[in-house]
């Protein structure tokens, strides 16, 4: 345990020794904010818009000092370790366990990582081989669907057979929502280049119902 790391439960339960580590409020949203590119911390604090400056130095700094991230001072860019990426399965099966519980309000803030998180638990139909793109301005993704699995990387620009964009928000009305992209498209709630088909093919994978097991690998 280092000096960062604050002892709140003092057991030898290995779930509390994890508590102990990443278990203070904001802990786990910086590590979502941070799961598919590193990032600035202003870049962070975009992502998590209930979070103070004064507290989101607070957690990365306790982070660091547990080996969750890394911090690169001359660029002023914070990233995970191996151990921090070790959380994305975490983080997944807490989307997956919410599916269950009621309550779940989609119109409060959705950031582009908790998207493509919650899309990776929410995959439905696992078939075939397929590729997307999701643009969401300051942030932008790749999906890979190959051999049952859903692969996320963050890029700077999408080379796919389509590109969703739009924010959070009204990008995960589009993949869960029951209208067309089209309509969505015609309204201006989001934008689609490329072939529509495919990329309504696509959203049609997914879905917030929690009757199968989420996307964790």
């Amino acid at each position: 345990m280092t000096e960062t790391a604050k002892i709140r439960y003092d057991e030898g339960c290995l779930a509390a020794h994890a508590l102990n580590l990443i278990g203070d409020r904001w802990a786990l949203l910086v590590v979502r904010e941070l799961m598919f590119a590193p990032k600035r911390f202003q870049a962070i604090r975009v992502g998590i818009p209930g979070i103070t400056a004064s507290v989101l130095t607070a957690r990365l700094g306790q982070l660091a000092g547990v080996g969750v991230l890394h911090h690169e001072t001359r660029l002023g860019i914070y990233g995970l370790t191996d151990a921090g990426r070790g959380l994305l399965p975490v983080l997944e099966s807490l989307c997956h366990w919410a599916l269950t519980i009621p309550g779940h309000d989609p119109r409060r803030f959705i950031s582009p990582s908790a998207l493509m998180i919650s899309m990776r638990v929410c995959l439905r139909h696992r078939d075939g081989v397929a590729l997307a793109g999701f643009d969401l301005g300051a942030e932008a993704f790749q999906m890979r669907l190959a051999g049952g699995r859903l692969e996320t990387i963050a890029v700077n620009r999408p080379d796919t057979p389509f590109v969703l964009s739009g924010t959070g928000n009204t990008l995960a009305a589009a993949v869960y929502g029951t209208a067309p992209l089209k309509m969505l498209a015609d309204a201006g709630l989001i934008a689609c280049s490329g072939d529509l088909a495919a990329a309504q093919e696509f959203v049609d994978r997914f879905s917030l119902c929690a009757d199968r097991p989420g996307a964790s690998e």
